[in-house]
């Protein structure tokens, strides 16, 4: 008798293979995917989703003569995949996804383009994704992304774009557990803040509020600062910020290691202690979220975790 892979591996393996430097708004959408598939039945997992300039080149110098930054990424042995150069892929900016059937037991990967595959891309379609199968030129049946409406100039010259994703109210009960880590979170903000929230282990929206009202918290007992502790990111927040650095010991240490967390760059402990691993850590948010990467957590990165994940819940009926 197979046994049928679980949720929470589908989206494990869904999460490590996005990697890191994804859109929050995207990543969040694209594992919400995964869970509704499953939820109807259908295994699906993520295969690629943030891919860097260099892994582009790479891709980019299959079948053809081609170098990069002084590099060459020839590679005439395998067949063209990719007409994008580096830049030119929504990828590069952690704005789109592949994704590909498994089968039931999880072990086997189904290519094929059938009635499950375009049920997913109707899926991921209505949480806001575009699906490269609709493409009128090139058939790209594994891709969905998300831009903005933003063109790779708008990206390149540095503007940012602004998503959401529509999560539809339902009566189904999540069927996997989520991320231990990330339980280990909610119940302290539970603990710490009377944040009231449900420990499962998924980063959503009343998990992030949670977080501000922690982060507000501390800001008025630290730093007398008179916040309403609300769990809304404003300019009044965003300003009443303290630059924090490696050495740093508090409780407001322990909001930036779990906010790094659930942006996918993993701190180490989460023990309020500003050390190597946190520091190397918010080195490398700040890098791909495309801010100063100077290694303290000040107004513009405490900005970038908290104020631009937006995500509309609506009823349908």
């Amino acid at each position: 008798m197979t046994v049928k892979v679980a949720l929470r591996t589908l989206l494990e393996r869904s999460v490590k293979k996005m990697g890191k430097g994804m859109n929050p708004v995207v990543k969040a959408a694209a594992l919400e995917m995964v869970e509704r598939a499953y939820n109807e039945g259908i295994t699906v997992q993520i295969s690629a989703g943030y891919r860097s300039l260099e892994d582009q080149a790479n891709l980019f110098g299959q079948g053809r003569v081609y170098s990069y930054k002084g590099k060459n990424y020839s590679n005439l042995a395998k067949p063209i995949v990719t007409n994008a150069k580096p830049g030119q892929s929504y990828h590069n900016y952690g704005l789109a996804i592949d994704f590909f059937i498994v089968s039931d037991d999880g072990r086997r990967a189904i290519w094929t383009v059938n009635s499950k595959w375009q049920r997913v891309a109707a899926i991921g379609k209505g949480l806001g994704f575009k699906w490269g199968g609709d493409w009128s030129s090139f058939k790209d049946y594994p891709h969905l992304e998300m831009t903005g409406g933003l063109s790779f100039t708008q990206l390149q010259a540095g503007k940012e774009p602004r998503l959401s994703f529509i999560l539809e109210k339902r009566e189904m009960q999540k069927t996997g557990k989520g991320d231990n880590h990330i339980i280990s979170i909610q119940k302290t903000l539970n603990g710490r803040y009377e944040a009231n929230i449900e420990c499962d282990g998924f980063y959503g929206p009343k998990t992030r509020t949670a977080l501000i009202i922690g982060l507000q918290t501390e800001l008025n007992k630290q730093f007398n600062r008179k916040l309403a502790v609300d769990g809304k990111w404003g300019p009044k927040t965003k300003n009443a910020t303290v630059t924090i650095k490696k050495g740093a010991s508090c409780n407001i240490t322990w909001i930036l290691q779990a906010a790094l967390y659930m942006k996918g760059f993993n701190p180490g402990t989460l023990d309020g202690e500003f050390g190597e691993k946190t520091e190397a850590a918010l080195s490398k948010y700040q890098k791909a979220s495309r801010i100063s990467a100077d290694k303290l957590a000040g107004k513009v990165t405490w900005n970038e975790l908290f104020a631009r994940w937006k995500i509309h819940t609506v009823s349908r009926k």
